[in-house]
């Protein structure tokens, strides 16, 4: 008498944690790309800084334009990490019951792809470098500005002036994850227009 052949088990479906993994905290790095948005906008004090001067302060060694061609590049680097993080609304747009908390850590974690995990450091080490390159390309931009290679009219610092603003509401108002990123994209998409502005005065 023939034995049945059992059938060949099927394989067991991976289960939800070896599919997924704990995404680290979301504003781990919104706010260090706020904080690049932040150093740009910083171009808004030496509208007054610039006043009191020592000609023996050592200059930049770039020339202007190369510094606003490195800063309109920040601009778009950082227009294109808000547009990123857009695309991952679960992790970085407050998508789920933690949608109207503040700005905090510890309240949007969330489970999510290994994919989705690997993205999210390749936008942190992005952000990292956007980060060390708006810093000193907005110092050698404000140089250009107290060495006179810049000449541009006070209006161009009011609207830098207004983007710090825009950004010190939202840690005042502890705005949602959402709201910080939707205003981060508006005042990354600003910032680039402002330079673009300052490039128009220089002087040649």
């Amino acid at each position: 008498m023939n034995k049945k052949i059992p059938r060949k088990a099927k394989a067991a479906a991976p289960s939800a944690a070896e599919t997924t993994r704990n995404a680290p905290d979301p504003f781990a790095a919104v706010l260090p790309a706020l904080a690049a948005l932040g150093a740009i906008a910083s171009i808004a004090t030496i509208n007054w800084s610039a006043e009191e001067k020592s000609p023996e302060r050592p200059k930049s060694r770039r020339k202007a334009s190369t510094a606003l061609r490195d800063l309109e590049t920040c601009c778009m680097g950082l227009v294109e990490i808000f547009r990123r993080f857009h695309r991952h609304p679960k992790l970085f747009a407050g998508e789920g019951a933690a949608a109207g908390s503040p700005l905090k850590f510890g309240v949007h974690g969330t489970r999510v792809s290994a994919e989705t995990a690997r993205q999210y450091q390749q936008i942190v080490n992005d952000i990292a470098s956007m980060l060390v390159l708006a810093s000193q390309n907005a110092f050698d931009v404000m140089c250009a500005v107290e060495d006179g290679e810049i000449d541009a009219p006070e209006e161009i610092f009011f609207g830098f002036g207004e983007c710090q603003e825009a950004l010190n509401e939202l840690i005042q108002q502890r705005a949602t994850l959402k709201v910080s990123v939707e205003k981060g994209f508006a005042i990354a998409s600003r910032l680039g227009r402002l330079v673009a502005e300052l490039k128009k005065h220089k002087v040649d």
